[in-house]
């Protein structure tokens, strides 16, 4: 099971995957897919009431869909911890969303493995490959070579209520298909898992193994991901996550596409409208994100964005808060032009802002030793620092690669860098996109070094990784 580290005034939140250690409220704004990635049923006049939901026969219906997910990693990848000279094996859960094989599981089920095998409900196990992966928002598509699967309807997760029942579906702690149910908890939570954070939470009972289940509603429909858990033993308190299905529905055509997901960028930081920032704006309202910081040269800039603006509202949707933007901006096709509202000293204005692309930070495995006979990699996550990132971290300018990750046994590990170390330069040429980085790998000889220039607590320093 993997933790996070918290805070002391939040409360431990756990992703949810066993480890065996070798013994929004809004659609996509994005244009459609041509093809539809999963199934939908017709809205009912009136949803089922937890006195008329029928969980025996929902049981049925959909665990033939829900399968066990095993991901085989070498020793040192992914998030597993075995010991030296050992590989991990990790457990989750994942479900059928078409009949010909496509398979919705959360990514940090996935990551860093090297072999992925699905168990489905009837026996049959088979090997998966990754379609792609979303680090954003923990989801990963996987695709079986089978057809004629049983599939799980995706439901309407912006209309969930508070109090509504709901299901969960997995394998914790490998017992396969197990089931649980209670209800709606809580909707939009925010946990610290990254910027797209819009949670479902719930009291049904789910435990490592979970990770990549199905949560149910009473129609039989999954309208959320059993994702991460509130934990101080690692087992269930009644305090579980589940990623909702709008988010999924945006992500899926992309992974099923390009294998990754393209969002769009406005170029500000934004914080929460509390009522003490309100009352110093001049506002009476709670509802909006206050820009604290607009990038140099971004959409917003050229725009006329500025520090201190409230923005209330995205091309006609409303924002009542900092995720809102976010979601909202990241859902806008690159290219696009919009209009933002903003509240500026109290009086409304409304500027046209053209969408870029927001460049992804690299995850771990993405950067992780490559295959027997393939080029080797760092074994680093990183991500491009920000005009406002390198104000906090007191660097001299604004370009470069901040390390968020080092791999242990890695050649990035090996040479001694650390996570904070920001990347000035490979090879003599100025790094300032993780592609600026792949390139100098690219041009480094198998078993040369390749010569880095990092910052490192204000100083400057040269580094040599062997690649």
């Amino acid at each position: 099971m993997m933790s996070r580290r918290v805070s002391p005034r939040r409360p431990a939140v756990a992703l949810l995957a066993g480890a065996l250690l070798a013994l929004f409220t809004l659609g996509p704004l994005s244009e459609t897919s041509a093809r539809q990635y999963w199934t939908e049923r017709p809205r009912q006049a009136a949803p089922s009431t937890p006195a008329t939901a029928d969980w025996v026969a929902v049981a049925g219906a959909v665990k033939p869909a829900v399968v066990n997910v095993t991901a085989e990693q070498r020793a040192g990848t992914g998030r597993f911890s075995p010991q030296p000279g050992q590989g991990a094996v990790g457990r989750g859960s994942g479900f059928i969303i078409t009949s010909d094989g496509y398979i919705l599981t959360n990514n940090h089920v996935v990551d860093g493995a090297t072999r992925i095998g699905i168990r489905l409900d009837d026996g049959r196990e088979m090997d998966a490959r990754v379609v792609g992966r979303d680090p954003q928002t923990d989801l990963a598509l996987l695709k079986i070579d089978a057809a004629n699967l049983p599939v799980i309807p995706l439901g309407d997760s912006a209309a969930l209520k508070v109090g509504e029942p709901v299901m969960a579906v997995g394998n914790p702690f490998g017992l396969e298909q197990t089931v649980t149910t209670g209800i709606v908890s809580a909707t939009g939570r925010v946990i610290g898992e990254g910027p797209y954070d819009d949670f479902i939470q719930t009291d049904a009972s789910i435990n490592p193994g979970n990770s990549g289940g199905p949560l149910i509603n009473s129609r039989g429909e999954a309208i959320g991901m059993n994702t991460a858990i509130v934990s101080g033993s690692g087992g269930s308190v009644g305090i579980g996550f589940a990623v909702p299905m709008h988010l999924a529905k945006f992500v899926v055509p992309q992974l099923a596409e390009k294998g990754r997901v393209e969002r769009g960028w406005l170029g500000v930081s934004a914080q929460p409208l509390t009522r003490d920032l309100a009352s110093g704006l001049g506002l009476s309202r709670t509802e909006g994100a206050v820009v604290s910081q607009v990038v140099e040269g971004s959409p917003a800039a050229a725009a006329g964005v500025r520090r201190g603006d409230v923005i209330v509202e995205v091309d006609g949707h409303k924002v009542n808060r900092t995720t809102d933007l976010s979601q909202l901006v990241a859902a806008t096709p690159v290219g696009k032009d919009i209009k933002v509202s903003v509240l500026r000293e109290g009086k409304p204005v409304t500027v046209t802002a053209r969408v870029a692309r927001r460049e992804q930070p690299a995850a771990l495995s993405d950067v992780t030793p490559a295959e027997p006979g393939q080029r080797a990699r760092l074994g680093v996550a990183v991500e491009p620092v920000t005009p406002s990132m390198a104000s906090q971290l007191g660097i001299d300018g604004a370009s470069g690669l901040i390390v968020r990750q080092v791999q242990s046994g890695s050649p990035a590990s090996e040479a001694g860098m650390r996570p904070g170390d920001v990347i000035v330069e490979a090879n003599r040429h100025p790094v300032k996109s993780v592609d600026d980085l792949r390139r100098a790998m690219d041009a480094t000889r198998p078993g040369s070094a390749l010569l880095l220039l990092i910052q490192r607590e204000g100083m400057v320093s040269y580094l040599t990784v062997k690649v």
